[in-house]
């Protein structure tokens, strides 16, 4: 945690305050990109490669819950 004299100014705001200067700044972003979710060509190849390749065989497909429970498993 930083010191009272080294505290950023940001940490001086209340909570709703730090809310809104977050939604301010994400705002702001996305107003930069043109469109932020365009994917490649590439991409969308590989997508539809990947819907091909369950559509034929539904039963490689793995839950959220068998990949979420992997993942906090390997975890320390």
């Amino acid at each position: 945690m930083p010191t009272p004299a080294t505290t950023p100014e940001y940490l001086k705001l209340s909570v709703s305050e730090r809310i809104q200067l977050v939604e301010d700044i994400w705002d702001s972003m996305a107003a930069e990109e043109s469109n932020p979710h365009e994917l490649s060509q590439t991409q969308m190849d590989e997508l539809h490669r990947r819907v091909a390749a369950h559509r034929a065989d539904p039963s490689t497909a793995v839950s959220w819950e068998q990949v979420r429970s992997k993942l906090f498993l390997s975890k320390p």
